[in-house]
């Protein structure tokens, strides 16, 4: 198990862990970012963080029964593989089409399967949410959701148990609600829910 000092390390050793003004996929405005994609882009960076998450899986008993890791692209692409890859389990993710997550790539879900939701980072829940319907409206069960990070400080509120590998409480303002000590540091967008496909 890796303490929360050593996932943090982590982080900031990958040069993941940003500070300045950030508009959020959500619209909410932050002063700290958690790039996963650089995280994840050492692939024994990513064993290790995702070898942790997996053995929380399995002592919060949520592991058993399970048959299929989904993901929302983009963000869960990377993590989804590899907590595949820890769980023994295959992993697909869903992508946006039109603004609403979709399976393509010849994915599919089988009727019941037992899913297990996984993201890279969560803040307000809404993609984990839209994910999770997703895996239930093309036939799915799921029973759990999982995250390297929930930057919501455990507020965002999600349907079935939630486990992160880490929780921090990371402020986030409303566009109308920005500080004025933020607002004079220009805005960065680095999030993927925007992107056109």
């Amino acid at each position: 198990m890796l303490t929360d000092d050593a996932v943090l390390t982590e982080f900031r050793d990958a040069g993941a862990l940003l500070e300045g003004h950030f508009i959020l996929s959500s619209g909410n405005h932050s002063t700290a970012y958690l790039q996963c994609a650089r995280v994840l882009m050492d692939a024994k960076r990513a064993e290790r963080l995702c070898a942790a998450l997996a053995g929380k899986i399995r002592a919060a008993g949520l592991a058993d029964g399970i048959d299929l890791v989904v993901s929302p692209a983009m963000g869960g692409v990377v993590v989804g593989y590899e907590m595949g890859r820890q769980l023994g389990l295959p992993a697909i993710f869903f992508e946006r089409v039109d603004g609403a997550f979709a399976l393509r790539r010849g994915f599919r879900i089988e009727k019941g399967q037992r899913c297990i939701m996984v993201e890279d980072v969560v803040t307000t829940g809404l993609s984990s949410r839209e994910c999770i319907e997703a895996a239930e409206a093309a036939g799915g069960t799921v029973v759990a959701a999982a995250s390297l990070v929930d930057r919501s400080g455990g507020r965002a509120k999600l349907p079935v148990p939630f486990v992160p590998l880490i929780r921090l409480d990371i402020p986030i303002f409303p566009p109308d609600q920005i500080p004025a000590s933020v607002k004079g540091i220009a805005a960065v967008k680095p999030g993927s829910r925007g992107l056109k496909v």
